[in-house]
C-alpha cells in the first residue's frame, strides 16, 4: 500500500496491465507507469520516482474488530460487481495456474508460490517462509543490525513485526498462550506490541513494515535477499 501524494501532489492510478503477474498502475495526471509491488515510476514524467509506504496488513475480520470496534468497513461498489469485466469468483486460481518467470531460480529453495513474509531494513532485505513462521508462531532474528520479532496471530492469518530494542535495551521474547509474549525483564506484551504487564508495562515496539508475497515475486524484485534458516 502507497500513499497517493507525490510531492505534494495527489495522484490518481488504475490498473494499467500485468507483469508476471504483478500490477501495472498508471497514473491519470502524467500517464506515468508504476509498478505494484516496489511503488517505483517505471516509464513516463515520472519514471525513477518512488511512493512512500504506508503501514498495512493482511488481517482476518475478526482480529480486526476486536482491536477496532468503531472501525468502518468499505462497502462494495454494486454498480461496479455488474460489470462483465470484473474478475470471475476463480479468478486466484486461474492465475495461480499460470505459469510466472523467476529470476535466478533455485529449486533447493522454494516453490515459486512458497508464501513469504519480506522484511527490509536498513538496505536489507529477507524472506521468513510462512508455513515456519505458522508453525512456530513466532521468530527472532536479527536483520540489517536490528534485532526484530516477527509473529502471527491466533487466526494463523495476520503476521506483523516489531523491533526488539525498548529504551536502547536489546529484549529476549518468549512464546505463551494466544496473542501474549513475555520478554526476559518479566513484561508481558500483547500481538499489538503493547506491554500490558511488567517493568515496561505501558512500552509500545517499533512496528516494522512487511510484505506477504509469493517466492517468485519477492526474489524478483529482491535479488540480494536472505533467507531466513532457523
Amino acid at each position: 500500500m502507497w500513499e497517493s501524494t507525490l510531492d505534494g501532489r495527489v495522484l490518481h492510478f488504475e490498473l494499467y496491465g500485468i507483469n508476471n503477474q504483478n500490477f501495472i498502475m498508471r497514473d491519470r495526471e502524467t500517464g506515468s507507469w508504476w509498478q505494484q509491488v516496489s511503488g517505483r515510476a517505471l516509464h513516463g514524467p515520472l519514471q525513477g520516482k518512488q511512493l512512500k509506504l504506508m503501514a498495512h496488513e493482511e488481517i482476518s475480520f475478526g482480529l480486526w474488530k476486536n482491536q477496532n470496534s468503531n472501525g468502518r468497513v468499505l462497502k462494495p461498489d454494486s454498480e461496479f460487481l455488474k460489470k462483465k469485466n470484473y474478475a470471475s469468483s476463480d479468478w486466484e486460481k486461474r492465475i495461480a495456474k499460470l505459469p510466472v518467470d523467476v529470476h535466478q531460480w533455485n529449486p533447493q529453495l522454494f516453490p515459486p508460490r512458497e508464501l513469504i513474509i519480506g522484511v527490509v531494513l536498513n538496505g536489507e532485505s529477507k524472506a521468513y517462509p510462512f508455513f515456519e513462521l505458522k508453525e512456530n508462531r513466532m521468530i527472532l532474528d536479527t536483520l540489517g543490525k536490528v534485532p526484530i520479532l516477527i509473529a502471527v496471530g491466533t487466526d494463523g492469518l495476520t503476521v506483523r513485526a516489531y523491533e526488539t530494542t525498548v529504551e536502547g535495551k536489546r529484549l529476549d521474547f518468549f512464546k505463551t498462550d494466544a496473542d501474549l509474549f513475555i520478554d526476559n525483564s518479566g513484561t508481558k506484551w500483547n500481538f499489538d506490541g503493547s506491554a500490558i504487564s511488567g517493568p515496561l508495562s505501558g512500552k509500545r515496539l517499533q512496528r516494522i513494515p512487511i510484505l506477504k508475497d509469493f517466492w517468485f515475486d519477492w526474489l524478483n524484485y529482491h535479488p540480494n535477499t536472505q533467507i531466513y534458516n532457523k
